[in-house]
C-alpha cells in the first residue's frame, strides 16, 4: 500500500518539471555569477533570467527582487531590514505583528524587543482573522513595520492584506508593511500592488519548488537595508554567492505555478472540501479551526481538534496506516506545547493539544481521501476508548 502524503503546508515534492530546469544549471551553468569571464556570465545571465520570470508573476520590477535561502531567511531580512532602516532615520522604533505568525515572524519581532524596540501582538478572532480595528488603534506615528501574514500556516485562514496596508498606512503613510506569503503563493494573488505591501515573503519548496531557494520582494525606495553582509551579490542587498539553480527553480515552479493556479485551486478545494464535511459527519466531538467558510481559507487547508484525544498520538496511528499528517502542537523543551495559533484564536489549551492539520496537493487523489475518512475515526475512536491515548 503506497504512502498518502497530506502535509504539502509544510514542504511539496519537487515537480518533475523544475528539476528539469535545474539540470542543466548544475551541469552547463555552473559559473559564479559575479565572475567576469565567460562561465561567470553565464550563470549571471541565467539568474537575470530567473530574477525576470519571479519579477513578471508578481507584476514588480526584476531589481526589487532579492534572492535568499528560503521563507524564513525573507521573513527576517523583511522585517530587521526594514526596522532597523527606518529607526536610523528617526521614524520610531514600534513593530507591528499579529498573535498568529509564524515563528520566523514572531521570533525576529521578539528578538528586535532585545534590541531595544517595541512590539504590539494584534489579536485575532475565532476564526484567526486579524482584529482591524486594533490594527488602527495599535499603528502610531512611531510604528515603523507592519507584518501581517498573507494567510495562516496551521489554520488556513486568508488575512485581509489589503485593508491591513490600507489602514496602515492612512494612520502612518511612511509605515513599512510586510506580508508573510509563503503559504498563499500559489493559492490565492499575492500580487505586491494589489496587496499594497511593500515587502513580500515566500519560498520555493511550499510550490513544488526546491528547497534553500526564497525571495523577498523589496520596493523601490522602501527604506531597508542588507542583514547578510561581505560581498556585492544582489545589489549589496544579501551577500553571499548566488543559487542560480535555485533561483530557476524557484522562477519555474513559480510559473508552473501561476499557469496552473486555477487547475489545482479546484483540485485542492474538492479534495479539502471532503475532508472539511467528511471528518466531522464521521468523528463526532470534532471542532473545526480555522473559517468554516471554505472561500476564507486556503483552498488546500483542512484543520481540526478531536475533544478527549491527544493529537500526537493521532499523528503516530496515521502515520503506522501510511499516512503523513501534521498537528499545532510542537515539542519545545521536551514538553508538548499546545498550538500558539490556537491558543490564540480562543481554543483551550486541552483542546488545542488535539489538532490535527491535514494540506492536499497537487498529487492527491479521491482515493487518498477514501483512506483517511475510514482509518481517522478507527483511530479517533480506539484512542478515545483507550483513554486518549
Amino acid at each position: 500500500m503506497s504512502r498518502v502524503y497530506l502535509d504539502h503546508a509544510a514542504t511539496t515534492p519537487p515537480d518533475p518539471r523544475v528539476l528539469e530546469a535545474m539540470w542543466p544549471v548544475y551541469t552547463t551553468h555552473w559559473g559564479n555569477p559575479s565572475s567576469i569571464y565567460l562561465e561567470g556570465q553565464d550563470a549571471r545571465r541565467v539568474l537575470d533570467e530567473a530574477r525576470k520570470r519571479c519579477a513578471d508573476l508578481l507584476g514588480v520590477a526584476p531589481k526589487e527582487i532579492v534572492f535568499t535561502s528560503g521563507g524564513t531567511e525573507s521573513d527576517n531580512a523583511a522585517i530587521r531590514g526594514a526596522a532597523f532602516a527606518q529607526r536610523a532615520r528617526g521614524r520610531g522604533n514600534h513593530i507591528v505583528t499579529t498573535q498568529i505568525e509564524h515563528h520566523a515572524v514572531l521570533h525576529t519581532v521578539e528578538q528586535l524587543e532585545r534590541e531595544g524596540f517595541t512590539a504590539t501582538y494584534l489579536p485575532v478572532d475565532r476564526d484567526g482573522v486579524v482584529d482591524l480595528e486594533a490594527l488602527e488603534k495599535a499603528v502610531t506615528p512611531e510604528t515603523v513595520v507592519v507584518s501581517v501574514m498573507a494567510a495562516n500556516n496551521e489554520v488556513g485562514t486568508i488575512q485581509p492584506i489589503a485593508e491591513v496596508s490600507r489602514i496602515a498606512k492612512e494612520k502612518n503613510p511612511r509605515v513599512v508593511v510586510h506580508t508573510d506569503a509563503v503559504q498563499a503563493a500559489g493559492a490565492i494573488d499575492i500580487t505586491p500592488a494589489k496587496l499594497g505591501v511593500d515587502l513580500l515573503s515566500l519560498a520555493g519548496h511550499k510550490l513544488y519548488g526546491p528547497k534553500g531557494i526564497g525571495l523577498l520582494y523589496v520596493k523601490a525606495r522602501t527604506p531597508w537595508q542588507a542583514m547578510i553582509v561581505g560581498g556585492s551579490q544582489e545589489k549589496e542587498r544579501r551577500a553571499g554567492t548566488e543559487n542560480v539553480a535555485g533561483a530557476v527553480g524557484l522562477a519555474t515552479a513559480m510559473q508552473l505555478a501561476w499557469e496552473e493556479r486555477e487547475q489545482r485551486v479546484a483540485h485542492y478545494r474538492r479534495l479539502r472540501d471532503r475532508l472539511l464535511y467528511g471528518i466531522p459527519e464521521r468523528i463526532p466531538d470534532t471542532v473545526i479551526t480555522g473559517p468554516t467558510d471554505p472561500e476564507r481559507r486556503l483552498p488546500n487547508n483542512f484543520s481540526c481538534c478531536f475533544r478527549n484525544v491527544e493529537g500526537e498520538s493521532v499523528l503516530l496511528a496515521l502515520d503506522m496506516a501510511d499516512i503523513a499528517a501534521s498537528s499545532g502542537s510542537a515539542c519545545t523543551s521536551g514538553a508538548l506545547e499546545p498550538s500558539h495559533v490556537l491558543t490564540a484564536m480562543g481554543i483551550d489549551r486541552d483542546l488545542a493539544h488535539a489538532s490535527l492539520r491535514l494540506t492536499v496537493g497537487k498529487g492527491n487523489t479521491d482515493e487518498d481521501i477514501d483512506r483517511v475518512l475510514t482509518v481517522l475515526p478507527e483511530i479517533v475512536a480506539r484512542l478515545r476508548a483507550l483513554g486518549g491515548g
